[in-house]
């Protein structure tokens, strides 16, 4: 393996190496450098950074560019230029591994490779200690720089979903097509359940591919929707099912206005929705010291939030079909128990407000936590699958405003207690609080160009990545930065493009489709 650079200088935090000419580094190559005389132990290391070196004086490479510039210097070059000019790079030892019989052992760098240590580039060999286990979730390959190397970055999916993930990244970037490689390489095993709110309903594959073209999707995945295909759930919940505390966090109340909603519900449990809505404001005044203002306000914002109306028979009525009055009794139960199952539920929420789709991960959260809590002691939870939400937009229920928080903030603050997990995206991780971002202990991180967003990121990962700011900046599109408590070190990966996953014989099926439909 060809030397690609030398250690010429530096400290702990980044040693400075000398690149050999035409080495080509980049901003995250990884490099690999002895530690011991017998090979036996090394250290791999990671480009941050780049400069020019050279040896001659600033202010004769001024006046070299200068007579080029201005025609001065024609048949003018440098004597030895690759010895004279080069690039230089700045590099830190992410972990160092010793190989001991047919093992390794990893461990954080404690000391600096040898002086003048010639560096070789990283490959597959030098990253066998990345094992594949129990529970595996692909993330993807790892990533030297631009360069792919053929070795599986896995997760164990039972540590990694009950304690919470972070997919920060700028759009475009490829969060969504992260999420679904996860889903698709744990659809199946049960020993996780996850329940995926899917407010663009580009999860399942409607017109093409899916996860519907996973091939055990039969058994292993629950699709529901308001308008559902061929072998889907209709998505329908009965306003019983919603109570006062399911609004909290989500839906922006006033004191006055959520002590009204609980004496509704104190009075007349379950219809409390519907009673509020066909009660007349100053009959709510009289019987419930509900002030008229409050319940006249209290109408419109279910109107606006859930799509809930009083028609002309006097009856309320659904504007959306999916907070119904009759019907959708059991939705939440059957989720939960699916879940329960270890199978992967995803709800197409593309048609209802953001608020509706949050009370509806409210309701299901709620449920889910609270029986969790119950097992956590019982002889029956023994066994019982992890669980983890996949939520979109996470600020909207993890930011707390004004003292209040959603039952989304408490799971990510106890949920780990109880095997239930946060899958939490987004594009302004700086939105949520600091203590909140502690408690996601795994993320992955791909491109994001804003410095404050980056700062938030690397302010709360698990390992030290504070000079990782530039590489951040430049993931493109596909590349990301796994950092875990649940690894020895951040971890570059490729994440594979999703349709590469899908079997070729539902593919080409899918294409005859069209074909004959066209």
């Amino acid at each position: 393996m060809d030397t690609v650079g030398q250690i010429v200088g530096g400290e702990h935090s980044g040693v400075l190496v000398r690149q050999r000419s035409g080495s080509g580094l980049e901003l995250g190559t990884l490099l690999v450098a002895p530690v011991d005389e017998t090979g036996s132990e090394y250290a791999l290391l990671q480009v941050f950074d780049l400069l020019y070196g050279s040896q001659l004086e600033p202010r004769v490479l001024e006046m070299m560019s200068g007579m080029g510039l201005e025609g001065y210097g024609e048949g003018a070059d440098f004597m030895e230029r690759n010895l004279r000019n080069y690039v230089m790079a700045r590099a830190r030892a992410l972990v160092q591994v010793r190989r001991s019989g047919d093992g390794y052992s990893i461990r954080m760098p404690k000391r600096l490779p040898h002086f003048f240590s010639e560096l070789r580039l990283a490959d597959a060999s030098h990253l066998r200690f990345l094992e594949k286990p129990k529970n595996p979730v692909l993330l993807g390959k790892v990533r030297s720089g631009s360069t792919v190397i053929d070795v599986d970055v896995f997760l164990d999916g039972s540590d990694l979903f009950s304690h919470h993930v972070l997919i920060p990244a700028t759009t475009g970037r490829g969060k969504s097509n992260l999420v679904k490689v996860m889903l698709w390489s744990v659809i199946g095993q049960p020993y996780c359940g996850l329940l995926v709110l899917d407010s663009h309903d580009e999860y399942y594959g409607r017109g093409g591919p899916g996860l519907k073209d996973h091939p055990e999707a039969r058994t292993g995945l629950v699709y529901y929707s308001p308008a559902p295909p061929k072998g889907a759930v209709s998505l329908r919940f009965n306003l019983s099912l919603l109570r006062p505390w399911h609004f909290r966090g989500i839906v922006p109340l006033t004191d006055a206005q959520y002590e009204a909603m609980r004496a509704f519900h104190n009075r007349f449990g379950d219809r409390w929705i519907s009673a509020l809505m066909t009660t007349p404001e100053q009959e709510a005044e009289e019987r419930l010291r509900v002030q008229q203002i409050t319940a006249s306000t209290l109408k419109r914002r279910l109107d606006l939030v859930l799509g809930v109306h009083v028609g002309p028979d006097g009856f309320v009525k659904s504007r959306t079909h999916v907070f119904v009055t009759d019907g959708g009794e059991s939705t939440v139960l059957d989720i939960c128990n699916r879940l329960e199952e270890g199978k992967k539920v995803l709800v197409d929420t593309s048609r209802l407000s953001d608020q509706a789709e949050l009370i509806i991960g409210s309701i299901i959260a709620s449920e889910l936590l609270d029986r969790y809590k119950g097992y956590r002691t019982a002889e029956e939870g023994h066994g019982k699958p992890v669980v983890s939400m996949v939520i979109e937009e996470a600020p909207r229920v993890l930011r707390a405003e004004e003292g209040e928080s959603s039952i989304f903030g408490t799971i990510a603050r106890e949920g780990r207690k109880f095997r239930v997990g946060l899958v939490a995206i987004t594009q302004l991780a700086s939105l949520i609080p600091r203590e909140i971002l502690a408690n996601l202990n795994t993320k992955i991180i791909l491109g994001n160009e804003m410095r404050a967003e980056r700062d938030a990121i690397i302010g709360s990962a698990s390992q030290d990545l504070g000079s990782q700011g530039h590489l951040i900046a430049s993931l493109d599109r596909g590349e990301a930065i796994v950092s875990s408590v649940f690894t020895k070190f951040a971890i570059p990966i490729q994440i594979p493009l999703f349709e590469s996953l899908v079997p070729e014989k539902k593919a080409e099926a899918r294409k005859e489709k069209i074909r004959l439909v066209g």
